[in-house]
């Protein structure tokens, strides 16, 4: 029974990776709408009430050495995750993220409101009283720029973008819709100083031709006699549609194509010294040959699509098409394949916002599930390494990575990861010996502390290993096995949570 169900949460980890990016690029947009989401399943309810357990004073179950008290010396209360409320209960966590120039913001589930609510609310926090200004989510880089050019040009309709660029992933949601429409405002009243959306996953479940266009469009422009070989290199390649019909390939064409891709990267790469300022007259709009917005690549950071930038832009979306081909490469029947596929988008992730981070001189605030923003998974066998932890790597102590907890409430997940709809679970108060029965005993509803900075006894335990939930696309699912101050610089902890809302059509 436990191979059985490591077999399945192997199968959910691909799942994330092409749900997450559903809405990278497809060809169509998917327009059937989402139908309501039904009442908690019994296998729902079965798991709220088998982690139900009596509450009471946590000195009852660690006797004199109740963490409770040290703990409350750090806390500082949350007095709500609504965004556009009065923010001086942030003031304490704008110390502690201090100069951090990425911030890695997680979610205990990726399916209720208060998570998604309170990043708006962290985010608009950190624009107006730290300088931020690039907001980066769990997804394709291709969706991230689809959002980033409505930002900067104002081109369509929030919901719109929203519905296309995020169809059926986790971020399918009215709080998202929220979080871009007030960076669009934003940026109508501060257009010397926009805010900026970008992804930083691989490019399941598809890339589509527009995108491609970006990398030969730039080539036509500069390079006109690489062309031939760059069409030949992405034959057979151009577009992605599905995901999971290209995992019927055979393993010997998947990683054909792959060498392909790579094949086509280094060519970009080799131009580097050799000028890119346009060799015809055409005028061609940049990063186009079928109509791509003019300029939107070098656009989202530099403001120009020519020289420089625009080299860097071509490369940098060569190698997002790269690292999707490499991660497709994955066998999905093979238990260390799939680790190692894991390992490698973790890298990807953390490099891609690195990039934007060093090319723009913007701080992100990055948005995405506790097991990566952490420096150390609750899974460690389907995340060797995260996230967070390449990031350290990275950029050091310029990184600082916040982890969420909840005490009980409800979400939107799956039945299964393969198949069906999103749909609403609850979960009741957790067994005593997990994180969230503890720190639900802090005498604020809502809170957040400085792990780093906690009292020896709150520090102690802190660093020790417990059950804590971690919920993702499929439910049921077991709890993680999480140390707090081994993965988090700062942690904040909510009693009841409510299901995020799917898009409106």
């Amino acid at each position: 029974m436990a191979k059985h169900r490591n077999h399945i949460s192997r199968r959910r980890l691909l799942t994330t990776a092409a749900v997450i990016t559903l809405g990278a690029a497809a060809l169509t947009p998917v327009t059937a709408q989402a139908a309501p989401a039904p009442a908690p399943s019994a296998s729902a309810s079965a798991s709220a009430s088998a982690s139900a357990a009596p509450t009471g004073r946590a000195a009852s179950v660690y006797g004199d050495q109740s963490p409770v008290r040290a703990l409350e010396q750090a806390a500082h209360p949350l007095r709500s995750t609504d965004p556009g409320r009065n923010t001086a209960d942030l003031r304490a966590v704008s110390s502690m993220i201090g100069n951090a120039k990425v911030v890695g913001l997680g979610e205990a589930t990726h399916g209720s409101h208060e998570f998604f609510t309170m990043k708006e609310r962290l985010f608009r926090h950190l624009v107006e009283e730290k300088g931020f200004t690039t907001f980066a989510l769990e997804l394709s880089w291709s969706a991230g720029l689809e959002i980033d050019e409505y930002l900067q040009t104002g081109k369509g309709d929030a919901r719109r973008i929203a519905k296309r660029a995020l169809v059926n992933s986790p971020w399918d949601r009215e709080e998202f819709v929220s979080l871009i429409t007030w960076m669009r405002d934003y940026n109508r009243r501060h257009p010397h100083r926009t805010v900026h959306f970008m992804g930083d996953d691989i490019g399941a479940p598809s890339i589509n031709d527009a995108f491609f266009a970006r990398v030969t469009g730039y080539v036509q422009r500069t390079h006109p006699e690489s062309l031939p070989r760059l069409n030949e290199l992405y034959a057979g390649l151009r577009p992605i549609d599905d995901v999971f019909a290209y995992f019927r390939k055979p393993m010997a064409e998947r990683q054909r194509l792959a060498d392909k891709a790579q094949q086509a990267l280094e060519l970009l790469i080799s131009h580097k010294d050799s000028g890119d300022r346009p060799r015809t007259g055409t005028g061609a709009k940049a990063g186009t040959e079928t109509g791509a917005v003019a300029g939107t690549e070098t656009g989202a950071v530099a403001g120009t699509a020519s020289g420089g930038d625009a080299y860097a832009w071509a490369v940098q979306n060569a190698q997002f098409i790269a690292q999707t081909t490499k991660f497709l490469t994955m066998d999905i029947d093979n238990p260390a394949s799939v680790t190692a596929a894991q390992r490698f988008r973790d890298e990807v992730m953390a490099r891609n916002v690195t990039w934007w981070q060093r090319r723009a001189g913007h701080k992100v605030l990055l948005s995405a599930q506790n097991d990566h923003v952490g420096y150390a998974a609750g899974d460690p066998e389907l995340y060797p390494k995260t996230q967070g932890s390449f990031l350290r790597d990275l950029v050091g102590r310029d990184y600082l990575p916040i982890g969420f907890t909840f005490y009980q409430g409800s979400f939107l997940s799956k039945d299964a990861a393969l198949t069906g709809d999103w749909k609403e679970f609850t979960v009741g108060a957790p067994k005593p010996a997990t994180n969230e029965y503890v720190l639900d005993k802090v005498r604020h509803r809502n809170f957040y502390l400085d792990v780093r900075h906690a009292p020896p006894a709150a520090r102690t335990w802190l660093n020790t290993t417990r059950p804590t939930r971690n919920i993702g696309t499929e439910f049921p699912h077991p709890d993680a096995r999480v140390a707090i101050a081994r993965s988090f610089d700062v942690l904040i902890h909510l009693h009841k949570i409510t299901a995020a809302t799917k898009t409106k059509p």
